[in-house]
């Protein structure tokens, strides 16, 4: 039996999505209950070190280093990325009390969103796009008239591919928030 469009790519992306967000009040509200807030402080900082180390993918992909299979590399990146983020978030707790921080941890969510986004649709417009592919072969079709019918679909997919060209601001805002956080605790922590 088919899977609706609903459980097969929209749950997995809120499941993970909420799912990050749910343990990172679990941890919030473990350190408060222990009395170990102190910790969520070192938390950012190996949240932020977490997340740079994932950038290993964008370096191999961008061929600056030569080692690691990009496959596996994607997938540490996403991994590490979400974890990193929930380490980031605890770090965040609900103790904003400058825009900076707000500015931050909303950019993060975007940017975490926007990378399951891409992971699922693009996903998703792959598989239906062979799967259609498949059918028509099975039908009969060869396969350069069901390229030749497809031809639309193959395009969007093809533009899908560049949800990058979203995702990577959003990237670099975040990095540039982080930046000026960072340089706003040095310059005014006594």
């Amino acid at each position: 039996m088919k899977q609706s469009l609903l459980i097969k790519h929209v749950l997995p992306f809120v499941n993970w999505f909420v799912l990050m967000i749910l343990i990172a009040v679990g941890i919030d509200y473990l350190l408060h209950y222990f009395h170990w807030v102190f910790v969520g402080r070192y938390l950012g900082y190996l949240g932020t070190f977490v997340i740079l180390l994932s950038f290993t993918y964008s370096l191999r992909k961008r061929k600056l280093i030569q080692t690691g299979s990009p496959k596996q590399l994607l997938q540490a990146h996403e991994y590490m990325a979400w974890a990193g983020s929930i380490m980031i978030i605890v770090h965040a707790g609900i103790h904003f009390n400058a825009l900076l921080p707000w500015l931050a941890i909303l950019m993060l969510l975007i940017n975490v969103a926007s990378g399951l986004v891409g992971k699922y649709l693009l996903k998703s417009a792959n598989e239906s796009l062979n799967a259609n592919r498949k059918a028509l072969m099975d039908s009969g079709s060869d396969k350069e008239a069901a390229d030749k019918q497809l031809f639309f679909d193959a395009i969007m997919v093809d533009a899908m591919k560049k949800w990058r060209v979203v995702h990577l601001p959003i990237s670099l805002l975040l990095a540039l928030l982080s930046l000026i956080h960072i340089a706003s605790v040095i310059m005014f922590t006594k």
